[in-house]
């Protein structure tokens, strides 16, 4: 009876190892698809590729709803369709968005280093105020800063507050969180993430610099 339960638990956990590795590598292909469309896809044509990794991502995450990482690149991926989009028509996109990563951070808080609050900031920075749309500066403040406190040296929860902080004239603060993303230990599994999100970085520094003068 014990060797039994001895096999069935090595098959489970094998089996749980198995899980793991596939949900991994479905993670990966929605962050490489992703960085692929946003740094490579000529903007003109970056709506209807967004639009489809939309559908996988959902694929994703209605087989594995215990995976709060596939809520949060589902709002990622829902954020950029917006961004791609533009206009009042993308408002719709932004709501999504905001409830993929809300129901992440109620689902796991912790997900992915804070990126959901990181995302969730954005999105409440960049999308108009009421009586349009939901977006506030007060509550993108309040979440960036969430998400630095998981992620302190992380390229992109450094690199979103220093945008924040330019659109709000605080050039020399954001300076220094630019300087932070910029010295970000690099993501070994998003080499082209990394190098967009770089440009990024140094064409916000110049302009940053720029209004140092």
């Amino acid at each position: 009876m014990k060797s039994i339960l001895s096999i069935a638990l090595i098959t489970l956990a094998m089996a749980s190892n198995s899980w793991a590795e596939e949900t991994d590598k479905g993670l990966q292909t929605l962050q490489r698809t992703w960085a692929q469309i946003n740094y490579l896809v000529p903007d003109d044509e970056k709506e209807a590729a967004f639009a489809q990794l939309i559908e996988q991502a959902q694929q994703k995450l209605t087989a594995h709803p215990e995976k709060a990482e596939y809520r949060v690149w589902l709002g990622i991926i829902q954020s950029s369709t917006a961004g791609a989009k533009g206009g009042l028509g993308a408002l719709s996109l932004a709501k999504e968005a905001k409830k993929s990563f809300e129901d992440a951070i109620e689902q796991d808080a912790t997900v992915l280093q804070g990126s959901a609050f990181t995302s969730l900031g954005v999105l409440y920075h960049k999308v108009p105020g009421w009586p349009i749309g939901f977006g506030s500066d007060k509550k993108a403040k309040k979440l960036l800063q969430q998400s630095l406190k998981q992620s302190p040296n992380g390229i992109d929860s450094n690199y979103f507050f220093a945008e924040f902080l330019y659109d709000d004239e605080k050039y020399e603060e954001a300076k220094k969180y630019l300087e932070m993303a910029q010295s970000a230990a690099p993501r070994p599994d998003r080499p082209l993430a990394d190098e967009g999100r770089h440009k990024e970085i140094e064409t916000l520094l110049l302009k940053v610099n720029k209004a140092l003068k």
